[in-house]
């Protein structure tokens, strides 16, 4: 058949694919890779303590002992070998799991991915914190949820605030990092993290808690998951990953749900990626049978505390007088707020020029922003260049 006429543009791309914006954080990063730059703008574990040693010796394992198996396809739900491992952490820490309550998935921010397509429709509401986790509010856009922000105070989450706002907006789900909170730091008290609980069993709510920092804790107690609490069993998804502990490129998350739920997930992901590669699943499960984990993050934990310090020790002096900040018990992340009429988007490209980077905190809410606010991440920078870092971003901000 010959057709003929005048050709025509190509069909547009989905609305939801040119109204979600890219990552302000992943910008950053690339205007800020020189390597003079002393970087507080990532979210990146530092790279110089990874075992990779041991992560090699896993996967060369693997690769000797099953190479069959490492090399081919796997089940949706991950391979048995690592989900019993993830299962048996998890009940060690309080909250009983099976092996079978467990998809593995392709870092933890993927099962954001996946439950936004389990969970929400076009035009449902999902709750979040003020401010939250940058990549899940891109994920809940994508999804066409209308997006609403808990109201909060330094502690987090206001219990009363989202009683008030469940009876109201009827949301699907709410959406919480309560152990050292990305991007402030904070920890979620655990009287909160059981009312949080009563809310969702009392109001009918899912609850997504994601966990990527609680192992990188320098002080104070660790409170339980909110998934543990009364109420809270049925209906809370409770996320993993390996990038903060492991290795990022490693691209290992898991989510633990209620039965129903993970299935939808396992159904999603068939159409995402069939399944998280194998060769990692294998030599992460090797690494867990053959290394001790637990002391690698308390060798981790206690150079970050180091570094957290430092940070502490020189930030009063750096930003302007009437500024506050967090001071976080682990985890990777500062959350600082200048005074008014401080702008930290519109001080960014001064700061640059100086030498030292940070994340304005505009982007991280879903509501009315606070332009006087910006993360700093204290874990990729020695406690000398944190102190120079420190320096640059005073000089920055004086303009």
């Amino acid at each position: 058949m010959t057709v003929s006429g005048v050709v025509q543009a190509v069909p547009p791309l989905a609305a939801r694919a040119t109204s979600i914006g890219g990552s302000p954080v992943r910008d950053i990063l690339a205007v800020t890779a020189r390597p003079e730059v002393i970087n507080f703008a990532g979210g990146l574990p530092a790279p110089e303590l990874f075992d990779t040693e041991g992560i090699a010796a896993a996967y060369r394992d693997v690769l000797a002992d099953e190479p069959e198996r490492a090399l081919q396809y796997s089940t949706t739900e991950g391979e048995p070998v690592l989900r019993a491992a993830l299962a048996g952490r998890t009940t060690a820490r309080g909250l009983a799991t099976d092996a079978d309550d467990v998809l593995v998935t392709t870092g933890s921010q993927q099962a954001l991915s996946l439950l936004a397509t389990a969970l929400v429709e076009p035009g449902d509401t999902v709750l979040v914190e003020s401010p939250c986790y940058l990549a899940a509010l891109q994920a809940f856009a994508f999804a066409g949820a209308r997006i609403v922000a808990v109201p909060g105070d330094e502690d987090g989450i206001d219990p009363d605030a989202l009683d008030e706002l469940v009876a109201r907006e009827r949301p699907k789900l709410l959406y919480t990092v309560p152990t050292f909170q990305n991007p402030t730091g904070r920890t979620l008290p655990g009287e909160r993290r059981a009312a949080v609980a009563r809310v969702a069993a009392l109001r009918g709510l899912w609850i997504v808690e994601d966990d990527p920092y609680g192992e990188l804790r320098f002080s104070g107690e660790r409170v339980p998951w909110i998934a543990s609490y009364d109420g809270a069993g049925d209906r809370t998804v409770l996320l993993g990953s390996f990038s903060k502990v492991m290795a990022p490129g490693m691209r290992l998350g898991w989510l633990r749900a209620p039965a129903a739920l993970r299935r939808a997930c396992a159904v999603a992901k068939q159409a995402a990626d069939l399944h998280t590669p194998t060769v990692n699943q294998l030599a992460a499960a090797r690494y867990l049978a053959d290394r001790d984990l637990d002391a690698h993050v308390a060798r981790v934990a206690g150079v970050y505390r180091e570094r957290r310090d430092a940070m502490l020790a020189g930030i009063g002096d750096a930003l302007p007088v009437g500024s506050t900040w967090t001071r976080p018990e682990g985890g990777m992340f500062l959350w600082a707020r200048l005074p008014e009429p401080y702008d930290t988007t519109a001080l960014l490209r001064g700061v640059v020029e100086q030498g030292v980077a940070y994340v304005p905190g505009a982007p991280f809410y879903a509501s009315a922003p606070d332009p006087a606010t910006l993360r700093l991440c204290f874990v990729t920078q020695t406690p000398e260049e944190i102190g120079e870092g420190l320096r640059r971003l005073a000089k920055g901000l004086r303009g």
